[in-house]
């Protein structure tokens, strides 16, 4: 059986061809180059298409797509944010139009979902029924599977551990991406540095050297690396953060692991022993003992092997989602 997994982001749509065991037989990218819309719907199609035509040989009985938002199941619609015209969008009948293949199955779920899966298949979850992977980039997402199954919620946003509450007093400054983010997602460990160095007259530091706006995740952690004063600050509050949170996730749900992955982890992944120890501070203690903290071992991957996964599982009557 051979399957196609489909990983569509922000910039870019990529999809690939395996056999059962996790072999690629060939791999298709094409750049949205700023398309809306159904243009990136078309898109999605060109490269399933591309993949068939240039594989004619070989049998393929489902198509697996790994998206960057919402998946509602109820309705097979998506919202993914940054894709402008994407707020209800028929992704799968669109696909299921354009490929012209009734006889394949197509499954759809969100990029944290396949995180998870792609882990399981392949990475640091293999072997697992409970696991998590904690998403840090741009923001901050979940995906859970629990007792072998994954979990999506009365409306499919389970994950969202962005919004999680970890910083009291409540502050207007979390309303458009949560507490959690706020801190410790790329985005907020560049805007904690704006904060700090705003506030820091005499500083002369490595994040002088760029005008403040201009400041993202990665020099921060490219200071911390030389000893900065601030980017030692801003870290040690996200890895604060990043402790509370997953002491929180597996206070919840019991996991066997946590699996830290995304842009920031990368570099961040120098702190997970220190995240651990922060979390054993605020989580429940016999599952802290009992928890594996560590990084993605499938980091570049995991969303294309979740996607393929995806299908294989679809497709095998054996397992359960």
């Amino acid at each position: 059986m051979a399957v196609i997994g489909v990983d569509l982001g922000g910039t870019k749509v990529a999809a690939a061809l395996y056999d059962q065991s996790g072999k690629m037989y060939s791999k298709e990218v094409k750049l949205l180059n700023g398309a809306e819309g159904d243009a990136v719907g078309q898109l999605v199609v060109d490269v399933i298409n591309t993949l068939i035509a240039n594989n004619p040989n070989i049998a393929i009985e489902a198509i697996g797509v790994c998206v960057p938002g919402i998946v509602y199941s109820k309705r097979d619609t998506v919202w993914a944010p940054n894709i402008p015209g994407w707020d209800n969008y028929p992704l799968k009948q669109r696909i299921k139009d354009g490929v012209n293949r009734p006889e394949l199955t197509v499954c759809i779920e969100s990029d944290r979902t396949c995180y998870i899966l792609g882990e399981v298949w392949k990475g640091a979850a293999n072997g697992c029924e409970n696991a998590i992977y904690l998403a840090v980039g741009t923001g901050i997402g979940a995906g859970i599977l629990l007792d072998g199954h994954i979990i999506h919620g009365a409306n499919d946003i389970v994950g969202a551990t962005g919004w999680m509450a970890l910083q009291y007093p409540y502050t207007e400054e979390y309303i458009p991406c949560g507490c959690f983010e706020f801190y410790a997602s790329g985005n907020g460990i560049a805007t904690q540095a704006h904060r700090e160095l705003r506030c820091a007259r005499n500083y002369t530091g490595l994040l002088s050297q760029k005008p403040i706006d201009q400041i993202t995740s990665h020099d921060v952690f490219a200071a911390y690396a030389e000893g900065d004063l601030i980017a030692s600050k801003v870290l040690d509050k996200a890895i604060e953060m990043w402790g509370m949170g997953a002491a929180n996730l597996v206070s919840l749900f019991n996991p066997e692991k946590v699996i830290f992955g995304g842009g920031v982890f990368g570099p961040a992944a120098q702190f997970i022993t220190r995240i651990y120890n922060e979390a054993c501070k605020w989580g429940q203690p016999i599952s802290m003992q009992d928890v594996e903290f560590c990084a993605s071992e499938v980091q570049g991957e995991a969303a294309l092997f979740g996607a393929a996964y995806l299908a294989i599982r679809a497709t095998n009557s054996t397992e359960v989602m």
